[in-house]
């Protein structure tokens, strides 16, 4: 089993910004000049992994991150930029969208005190690889990201893991936890309520909340030109300096802006008849969700009941902080994951 030595906690560094205010001043000013002027590849046994190929620290890794190591990991049919750090036992990181695996970068380095951190970019994201988008979007389905998990964590020489997810990290989380329950130990969601729950309980307040969901999943390129055209007001905004210049070099890459919308466009389609498929399927595992009192979720939904009917086993919190709550609530977050996750 790999390891790699402690790191000790970057100082905390500013207050997120929410990312559905972010997106959606930038997305909002641009949508509206846009229109005024106009089980497949991952359900297959997992192969041999590739050795990784080592990388240097980005900038933002080497501020943020200090003391973690970095590798490109090959996985299936994809390879995952990936961070890796601390020791313990295996905590795996699922970051959201439109992030990276730096949104961990204020809870990571006191978790890796006492487990072994492990936190990739998801395919399509960031600094790891973007496939084709395959029939019905299924190279960007929950299925083959959490596939991509598996292999990753094989990789690190892990049959089996806790896991944190925040936003689509935690959908991908959710679908781990149903294709691999030998795999995943304890499971934490953060923000999020079900995929399917959210598509078949469409309000006028979840399209005002969520209506980048609604934007992004249109054929492309429709969105990608909207969000391309201004990559500074949709994506350059964050908690830190050196992560919103981070954010502002990866998608300036159109091909990360496509990988993100077609994430979504996933979720609405192939990702949907999995769920439907599943819905009988409960979280083995134990679960804990955590949610934004303050935010969308926290106002529009009994986050924590509705997770009850998908797990066998589920507790959950209230927390201040917006939807970025690792960010934000960097000590709410670890005094609710540090128990946990110790069992």
């Amino acid at each position: 089993m790999r390891t790699a030595n402690s790191v000790a906690a970057p100082e905390a560094q500013g207050v997120c910004a929410d990312r559905r205010s972010v997106l959606g001043a930038g997305i909002g000013l641009a949508l509206g000049a846009a229109l005024a002027g106009a089980r497949s590849a991952a359900a297959a046994d997992a192969p041999a992994m590739a050795a990784a190929t080592p990388v240097d620290a980005t900038p933002a890794d080497a501020k943020l991150l200090p003391g973690f190591k970095v590798e490109r990991v090959k996985t299936r049919d994809a390879e995952l930029h990936t961070v890796y750090g601390g020791s313990g036992p295996p905590l795996l990181l699922i970051h959201g969208a439109p992030l990276t695996h730096l949104s961990w970068y204020r809870v990571a380095p006191e978790l890796a005190k006492k487990y072994t951190i492990i936190a990739p970019d998801l395919r399509g994201y960031g600094d790891s690889s973007k496939p084709e988008d395959g029939k019905d979007h299924i190279n960007y389905s929950k299925r083959a990201m959490a596939q991509d998990k598996i292999d990753l964590m094989k990789h690190f020489g892990f049959d089996r893991f806790m896991v944190v997810g925040h936003d689509r990290g935690g959908r991908v989380a959710h679908r781990l936890a149903l294709d691999h329950p030998e795999a995943v130990t304890r499971m934490v969601v953060m923000d999020i309520v079900p995929t399917h729950y959210l598509y078949t309980h469409v309000t006028k307040a979840f399209v005002d909340a969520y209506f980048h969901w609604f934007l992004y999943i249109r054929p492309a390129p429709f969105p990608e030109n909207i969000l391309n055209g201004d990559v500074a007001g949709n994506f350059g905004r964050a908690s830190s300096p050196e992560l919103a210049a981070e954010y502002l070099r990866v998608y300036r890459n159109p091909a990360a802006v496509h990988g993100m919308c077609e994430d979504y466009r996933a979720s609405a389609g192939i990702d949907m008849k999995f769920d439907e498929a599943d819905l009988k399927k409960k979280v083995a595992c134990p679960l804990h969700v955590l949610w934004a009192s303050d935010g969308a979720m926290g106002r529009m939904y009994d986050v924590l009941r509705i997770w009850k009917d998908r797990g066998r086993k589920v507790t959950g919190a209230a927390l201040t902080g917006g939807h970025n709550l690792q960010e934000a609530n960097p000590n709410g977050v670890l005094a609710q994951l540090q128990p946990f996750l110790a069992g």
